[in-house]
């Protein structure tokens, strides 16, 4: 959802609906010809550097507001920010300024969120994390904190898009991952802490795309549900059109499973960049110790990359340069991620609200030649 596919106009409207929409921080810029234009032609490694978090910090602030805005007052506007990268505290900082209600941080470990968000009490954390382990150390490291998630998402890496909470792909299905082990070891977890499961809503993330699958993660003990992959082809998507057309029309086997530059796994939609880089790389990752340490873009997006860092078990990519080309609608050079799981209208694109009336119900609308 990162990069400009879920901005303020989806989640705006995803709120609209007393839901709580997501704006993905990451390189919002994208979406301000403006500020594309003030850092485009800039060439000097610090200055390009400095310049490109500034044109991200006022993206983003813009972002939210007008997320707000448009909602006015109804559901929560919540930042997702990812640990991996580099500028993440910033991010933070910025989203609460901006006024989020909810700060949703993967992709690492987010041990220091309470401390960065200690000035905004009333801003809501949400780590996300995918097994029992994981809630385990997050909850005893924020408990020497004086704070408690207000909620936490569990994500499936065997479903979900995007990056993935597994360390290598072969532990992409592993059963430690599996929702009917991870919400009861949960609930374990909180019992063995003292804590009261009701305080800690759990959210499950990955592969839930219907009515009836809802209602089996909260037969479970969830509180709620996080979708990304649905969402991201509503008419109030963010996305290009052809964005949104790839992952419609994308079939279980085109979606396939690689390592990142960020250096988790990751899954995405088999278009033609994607299946050139696969192709090559594993030569790519054996030769990257050889290669000299560069960031194509010299903003250093990322902790850790593949490419600047010549790691030669992470991808050898530049993650933001494919993903804007996704943002674009660029399928020959674009990465687009997507969800595992079947669409819930297959390959017609509806409304925000058709999409929540169908997962809250189970009644769908009626569609073109069904």
């Amino acid at each position: 959802m990162g990069i400009g596919i879920s901005a303020h106009r989806l989640a705006s409207a995803v709120a609209s609906e007393n839901a709580v929409g997501t704006v993905a921080s990451i390189d919002l810029r994208c979406h301000h010809p403006d500020l594309m234009e003030a850092t485009h032609r800039i060439r000097e490694r610090k200055a390009n550097k400095a310049a490109i978090w500034e044109a991200n910090r006022i993206a983003l602030d813009r972002e939210i507001r007008k997320a707000i805005g448009i909602a006015r007052g109804r559901g929560l506007i919540a930042v997702n920010v990812m640990r991996a990268v580099s500028q993440y505290q910033e991010y933070v900082r910025q989203s609460c300024i901006s006024g989020a209600d909810a700060i949703v941080m993967g992709a690492g470990l987010p041990l220091d969120l309470p401390e960065l968000t200690v000035e905004f009490p009333h801003v809501a954390l949400l780590p996300i994390l995918s097994d029992v382990r994981g809630v385990n150390l997050i909850l005893k490291k924020w408990m020497r904190k004086g704070r408690l998630p207000d909620a936490i998402v569990i994500e499936h890496p065997a479903y979900a898009g995007g990056h993935l909470g597994a360390v290598k792909k072969e532990e992409i299905g592993d059963a430690r991952f599996d929702f009917n082990q991870v919400i009861p070891g949960v609930f374990q977890v909180f019992k063995e802490l003292g804590l009261e499961s009701e305080n800690i809503p759990l959210i499950p993330a990955g592969g839930i795309n219907s009515h009836a699958r809802i209602k089996a993660m909260f037969a479970l003990g969830a509180s709620a549900v996080q979708i990304g992959t649905p969402f991201a082809v509503t008419e109030e998507s963010d996305a290009h059109p052809e964005f949104k057309k790839v992952l419609i029309e994308a079939k279980q086997e085109d979606v396939v499973e690689f390592m990142s530059c960020a250096g988790l796994p990751a899954r995405a939609v088999r278009t033609p960049w994607l299946e050139n880089y696969l192709s090559r790389e594993a030569r790519l990752m054996k030769a990257a110790e050889t290669k000299e340490h560069k960031c194509t873009l010299a903003w250093d997006c990322l902790v850790s990359c593949g490419l600047r860092d010549a790691n030669p078990k992470h991808g050898q990519f530049c993650i933001d340069n494919q993903l804007l080309a996704a943002v674009r609608g660029d399928v020959k050079r674009g990465l687009f991620f997507r969800g595992k799981a079947s669409l819930p209208f297959g390959m017609a694109i509806r409304s925000v609200r058709e999409l929540l009336c169908y997962l809250l119900t189970g009644e769908k609308p009626v569609l073109a030649g069904a």
